[in-house]
């Protein structure tokens, strides 16, 4: 059983992260998108003809922490351009 998602309140949530982390200018030249899909698909495609891409990681504490999410690991090895994987503050 999926969840319903609010496009709108996604793409809200994510420009005010994006203007947070990057400022109000650099944030305002980001294309952003939000899609329904699998994830490493939609990204895969969408670093066709891109410049670079960027992605965050999550993370899962312990071992885990230490290792790409599959998404991340994915996206950096098929993608058409180059890839940043960035991971949230405090994590490491």
């Amino acid at each position: 059983m999926g969840t319903d998602i609010d496009a709108d309140e996604a793409r809200q949530k994510m420009v005010r992260e994006l203007t947070e982390a990057l400022g109000p200018d650099a944030a305002a030249s980001v294309t952003s998108r939000v899609v329904h899909g699998n994830p490493t698909e939609i990204l895969v495609r969408a670093s066709e003809g891109a410049e670079a891409l960027v992605v965050g990681s999550r993370g899962r504490g312990g071992f885990a922490r230490a290792l790409l999410g599959s998404v991340s690991r994915q996206v950096a090895q098929h993608a058409d351009c180059p890839v940043a994987i960035v991971r949230a503050p405090g994590k490491p």
